[in-house]
């Protein structure tokens, strides 16, 4: 499974997550500070989970459906 990690996950669950064999992309190590409507684009092409805590992600889901 591809997980891409939104920059408030933390990195310690981001290292945890590939210990367990996860292909994760960190939005942190790769691109920091790149716009929600970005970090949901390369989720999507990637063909990846999208972790976040950011609530915004909810409503910019709604809003490309």
């Amino acid at each position: 499974m591809r997980i891409v990690a939104g920059e408030n996950v933390d990195k310690q669950i981001v290292d945890c997550l590939r210990e367990h064999g996860y292909s994760v992309t960190s939005i942190v190590e790769m691109d920091p500070g790149i716009d929600d409507e970005a970090v949901l684009a390369a989720s999507r092409q990637e063909g990846a989970l999208l972790i976040t805590a950011d609530k915004d992600f909810g409503e910019l889901c709604s809003a490309m459906a």
